[in-house]
């Protein structure tokens, strides 16, 4: 077996139903496999998948085991020598996986590797990353890097600047579309799944580069990522406090404890000044008060979570 693509799946029914559509319409030479892992999903969209896709392997959580499990679980159950991880709100175009499939055999020291991805009206979304440092995290609270959004020394972790024109060595390849050398995977691991979800993926890009492997960019593959999946249904709050424990998870896994309290530092600075712009904002803009309310909430209990203090939110 060539490819093995991997698709998890909550409550996403219409986005996985023209993700598989995609599969079957594009063109692959390879031999393929499909898997999608229902994260115990209510919308009836693994009924969906067993009544129109028999071909492709259903695997039904009995919960929702969050993204880097749920992955894991398909990557189990699969047996490709490529394996592609897809989020379900991915529309795969023409011969993308054969494009990677092919460039990968061609450079057999490639562990991973990522198409162009699209928007909706088809313009360029960035996919591609840096590690986290403080000072890119302080660009980004600060203002510095939509100040200067062209400049690499102020941007964030997301490298805007570059518009995916060229095939590029990244540091991080952002989770939505991933194809990974199984052999290189065997080396550095599966998906940590003491993350729920969020900086998982910049985990294993890490342990990628760590255990000998490139990360590349191949903006001659493409698919369009629709930015609609299961988060966009998730309360506010609940979004914000696994995203920061997932954060500060990561920093002392790579960078210790000092990172760790260093960088939650710099997230109670800037939490505490988006507080104080939402309640600017809800005493000066009426008609805004839902949306400043709610930001003064996310504010204010990414602030309590820092200090202990936090029930962790809503699912």
């Amino acid at each position: 077996m060539d490819i093995s693509v991997v698709i998890l799946s909550w409550n996403d029914r219409s986005y996985l139903e023209e993700c598989l559509e995609s599969l079957e319409q594009g063109s692959v030479s390879h031999s393929l496999e499909i898997i999608v892992v229902d994260n115990a999903s209510t919308d009836g969209s693994p009924e969906m998948v067993e009544s129109k896709y028999p071909r492709v392997k259903l695997i039904r959580n009995r919960e929702n085991l969050g993204f880097p499990k749920g992955n894991n679980v398909g990557i189990e159950a699969s047996r490709g020598k490529y394996v592609c991880l897809l989020n379900s709100d991915i529309k795969v175009l023409g011969r993308c996986l054969d494009i990677l499939v092919d460039y990968m055999d061609e450079h057999r020291d490639i562990g991973m590797i990522g198409p162009r991805i699209l928007n909706g009206d088809r313009t360029h979304q960035s996919s591609c990353r840096r590690f986290p440092t403080l000072w890119n995290n302080f660009c980004v609270m600060t203002g510095l890097a939509k100040l200067l959004p062209g400049s690499k020394f102020f941007s964030g972790e997301h490298m805007f600047y570059f518009k995916g024109d060229r095939e590029l060595d990244v540091e991080v390849l952002v989770g939505c579309f991933w194809m990974v050398r199984r052999e290189a995977m065997e080396k550095f691991g599966l998906l940590d799944e003491g993350f729920f979800m969020y900086a998982e993926d910049v985990d294993w890009c890490k342990r990628c580069w760590a255990s000998g492997w490139r990360i590349t960019f191949h903006p001659g593959a493409e698919s369009v990522h629709y930015r609609g999946g299961s988060s966009a249904k998730r309360d506010p709050v609940w979004l914000a406090l696994t995203q920061q424990r997932s954060i500060l998870r990561y920093w002392k896994k790579h960078h210790g404890v000092t990172g760790q309290v260093s960088m939650s530092c710099l997230i109670f600075a800037h939490k505490c000044a988006r507080w104080v712009a939402a309640l600017g904002s809800y005493v000066m803009r009426p008609s805004k008060r839902k949306d400043s309310l709610t930001r003064m909430q996310v504010s204010a209990a990414s602030m309590m979570a820092i200090l202990g203090r936090s029930n962790g939110g809503q699912a």
